[in-house]
């Protein structure tokens, strides 16, 4: 019975693993709604870079922030979207001191932000070019194939109707992000 279920588990964890990678060329239409209320989609015209992230992991998320091309700062046409998944469920209370600390620490990166704008002489508000979503119950995860574990951390890059240009689950280079994000 224990090696039934040892054998079971394995292919449990080989499934979950295969599902955990998408697949480029697919489309997938995921609805967000950031920290600030505003609605947000895989799928809306605009070429979406994703980076999936648990609460240990947002300094990757900063890297991947810091390797966005120039081209794309300021440009509507491009958006950087970071989900925060939490693996465990929080009071209404707790989420919304949670979001609140989250909203603090988005207006001390935009300053960081608003420095390379204003190197590169982008006259806009860089705190507007920031989205970031609380993935409370995992239910954004899921919807990448992707469970609420300590190590989570999924980069993808979208086209503007949601298809999957690329992926990685670790920080890609700022050539490789590039790259990506000329192909359309």
């Amino acid at each position: 019975m224990k090696w039934f279920l040892l054998v079971a588990g394995g292919i449990g964890i080989a499934l979950v693993q295969t599902l955990a990678e998408s697949t480029a060329g697919q489309t997938y239409r995921v609805n967000f709604t950031d920290i600030d209320g505003k609605e947000l989609s895989t799928a809306d015209g605009r070429i979406t870079t994703v980076v999936l992230v648990s609460k240990e992991n947002v300094e990757k998320a900063h890297a991947v922030g810091d390797r966005v091309p120039d081209f794309c700062l300021g440009n509507s046409a491009y958006r950087m979207i970071t989900v925060v998944t939490f693996e465990t469920k929080h009071t209404r209370p707790v989420r919304n001191f949670m979001t609140s600390v989250m909203r603090h620490r988005v207006d001390s990166r935009a300053k960081q932000l608003q420095a390379r704008y204003d190197q590169l002489k982008i006259a806009r508000n860089a705190r507007q070019d920031i989205w970031v979503v609380a993935d409370f119950d995992g239910a954004i995860a899921t919807q990448f194939e992707a469970k609420p574990d300590p190590a989570l951390f999924h980069v993808f890059v979208f086209g503007k109707n949601g298809e999957l240009l690329k992926q990685w689950n670790d920080v890609p280079s700022a050539e490789e992000l590039g790259d990506a994000l000329k192909q359309n």
